[in-house]
């Protein structure tokens, strides 16, 4: 600028001098009028640079302004943000997975993970270290979402978040939102859990970021500091605390990492596993003539009751109104001429899943989820309702309440027709989760099969789903005439409960899911005394227990399972099994995984049962009584261990 100020200037003055007159110019001249030039160029430059400082402050929103105008509060903001970002760390490192373990104590601890986070930033060269930090902060965050997934998994299902088969179980997650706070309630919750996960992914990943430069600092005093706290976490991590249950060195996030690794491992190491013990099958050539031959003329029917299991019975919350609907039933049942018998079966799963139920159930194998449910439902095992079919004595039917679209599966079980919710003619109103009530699934059985003249024998699977959670509203027993194309329970859902009224209290939440169980078993009672006939066979038991919310975690996964029938012939074949008399098993009734069922059931109702009808001798050459002690997992195979309490952060154990 000055140059091309002072060559114009100068072509000026030779343009402006006349011929012959002497161009030179006298030192002083030339230098006052280049110190000119200099400070009109200063001039222009210190005005540029105010426009373009002007210009910045007004694009940055005027936060340097507020910066300077309020230096005590920025300093505070800057404070405290990064108080909030180091609280933020700190409490998702030692964050349980489970809500009971939700305590004080738990947030007192040093996390190792922190310490290995600073000596793995310490090593790092400078450039690497803030991409490093945001990684590991998206990293926790990540971990934490799963650790609140698992807080959900056993409040509900009393067993940690599976990642890789668990995913299915978000579709029943919504539907009980529908039920329990409505479509737009539901809409809204998820659409907020959205936003709270991509949330904590964003904030985490910025507190981990901002939190590096500051302790990173000063090199000297964050390696001193580094290694004092990686003795101390070292040398607590091997003492107890005298009063202190929870350890104070922890580690629970680079357990919940472990486990998920070894969960991963777990999972191929038991589809190898599941495929040894499927090869196997005792039944698998048996002659059609030599199947289920003390049952032939009989119409036997498999019916699962949602959530019925041992709690109903036991617990003191819920117990007396079932017990007193099981005796009245019993009593019902014997005036019609019926006996019954009862024993326990340990279910594979806990407050959900019930298809896995009903595949160990009538596969006789143990299927605890959801990649054992698909090989084995792609297979041709020989389930307890294709036997009946193999035999073609009988039409094979299922009555599926709670199926509201294609079921594929309906041909591996070996059904004949299933009637699904939409094919029962069903014009009644839904009982939140479950489409149908009971009653009418029983009524529609009667129409549609059961009470049709000169048919074939009837085998038939089916599922009462009334006693599914939410358990609000619920329907109630009407007359068997009454019950028509169910237009009758439009009237009886608007004088039931609001479900989000009972959610509110966990008793009565214990309280409606006992009203729901003894409705189902009333709903059977009932049915047999009006229609069961000489040569009726019921077998009815539970899926699973239900959720923790009502029998708490940590709970027996026993459910009762009971044998009626009016033909003495068919209840001797199932005397060595020391069941107890009536609807009711008691704390001395035998307990048997689920899986064992079908191969019992299956040699009891064979040739080799009619030695122990007659009472020569035990089916199957197994010795009566208990098989297991109604823990999950007793008994025979790996596959039968659950793998609920090796979800747990540190692999099971509180760390």
């Amino acid at each position: 600028m000055p140059l091309f100020t002072s060559s114009r200037r100068l072509q000026k003055q030779d343009e402006a001098t006349p011929e012959g007159a002497s161009t030179d110019a006298s030192p002083e001249s030339v230098r006052t009028e280049t110190a000119a030039d200099e400070e009109a160029a200063a001039g222009e430059g210190a005005a540029a640079d105010t426009e373009t400082a002007a210009a910045k402050g007004g694009a940055s929103g005027g936060v340097r302004g507020w910066r300077a105008e309020y230096p005590a509060a920025a300093r505070w903001t800057k404070h405290g943000t990064t108080v909030l970002a180091a609280l933020l760390v700190y409490v998702a490192l030692v964050l349980p997975n489970e809500m009971d373990r939700l305590t004080l104590g738990a947030f007192l601890r040093i996390p190792g993970e922190a310490i290995f986070g600073v000596a793995l930033l310490l090593v790092l060269p400078p450039r690497a270290r803030r991409g490093t930090a945001t990684a590991m902060g998206a990293a926790l965050g990540l971990l934490t979402v799963l650790k609140f997934f698992d807080m959900g998994f056993y409040e509900f299902l009393d067993r940690p978040f599976d990642l890789v088969l668990d995913w299915v179980l978000f579709d029943d997650a919504e539907s009980f939102l529908e039920d329990t706070v409505g479509k737009a309630g539901a809409i809204a919750a998820v659409i907020g859990l959205v936003v709270l996960i991509i949330a904590l992914l964003v904030l985490s990943a910025l507190a981990v970021r901002r939190l590096g430069p500051i302790v990173l600092r000063d090199i000297r005093l964050a390696t001193r500091t580094t290694l004092a706290l990686a003795t101390a976490w070292f040398t607590l991590a091997t003492l107890q605390i005298p009063g202190i249950d929870v350890p104070v060195a922890s580690k629970i996030t680079a357990g919940l990492v472990n486990n998920r690794i070894e969960q991963v491992g777990d999972g191929l190491e038991d589809e190898r596993i599941f495929a040894k013990e499927a090869a196997h099958d005792k039944f698998e050539n048996t002659p059609p003539d030599e199947l289920l031959t003390g049952l032939r003329g009989k119409d036997v029917i498999f019916a699962f009751i949602e959530s019925y299991g041992r709690d109903a019975i036991e617990n003191p919350e819920m117990s007396a109104g079932v017990n007193a609907g099981l005796a009245d039933g019993k009593e019902r049942l014997e005036g019609a001429g019926f006996s019954s018998r009862s024993g326990w079966l340990t279910s594979p799963v806990t407050g959900s899943g019930s298809w896995m139920a009903h595949a160990t159930f009538m596969s006789g194998l143990w299927i605890d989820n959801q990649q054992r449910y698909r090989t084995l439902t792609s297979s041709d095992r020989l389930t307890l309702t294709r036997a009946f079919r193999r035999t073609e004595d009988w039409r094979t039917a299922g009555m599926m309440p709670g199926v509201t679209k294609a079921w594929p599966e309906g041909k591996f079980y070996g059904l004949d027709h299933v009637y699904d919710s939409r094919e029962m003619g069903y014009k009644g109103p839904k009982f939140s989760w479950s489409p149908v009530p009971d009653q009418y699934t029983m009524k529609a059985y009667e129409r549609l099969e059961s009470g049709k003249k000169n048919r074939k024998p009837l085998m038939s699977e089916i599922i009462l789903a009334t006693s599914h959670n939410p358990w609000a509203p619920l329907p109630k027993m009407i007359g068997w005439d009454e019950v028509g194309d169910g237009s009758v329970y439009h009237r009886i859902k608007k004088a039931g409960k609001d479900p989000k009224d009972v959610w509110r209290d966990e008793r009565q939440v214990r309280r409606e899911y006992a009203r729901s169980v003894r409705y189902s078993m009333k709903t059977l009672t009932s049915y047999l005394e009006k229609y069961g006939h000489d040569d009726t066979v019921l077998v009815v038991l539970g899926d699973h227990q239900p959720n923790p919310t009502v029998v708490g975690n940590h709970a027996s996964r026993d459910v009762p399972v009971s044998v009626i029938a009016k033909d003495d012939k068919v209840m001797d074949r199932i005397h060595d099994w020391n069941w107890k008399d009536g609807l009711r098993p008691d704390k001395d009734t035998p307990v048997w995984r689920m899986d064992k069922f079908r191969d019992r059931f299956m040699t009891a109702y064979g040739p080799d049962g009619d030695s122990v009808s007659s009472g020569t001798g035990t089916a199957d050459g197994d010795k009566p009584g208990k098989e297991g002690s109604g823990k999950e997992g007793s008994g025979e195979g790996e596959s039968g261990k659950d793998k609920g309490d090796e979800g747990k952060s540190g692999g099971g154990k509180k760390d």
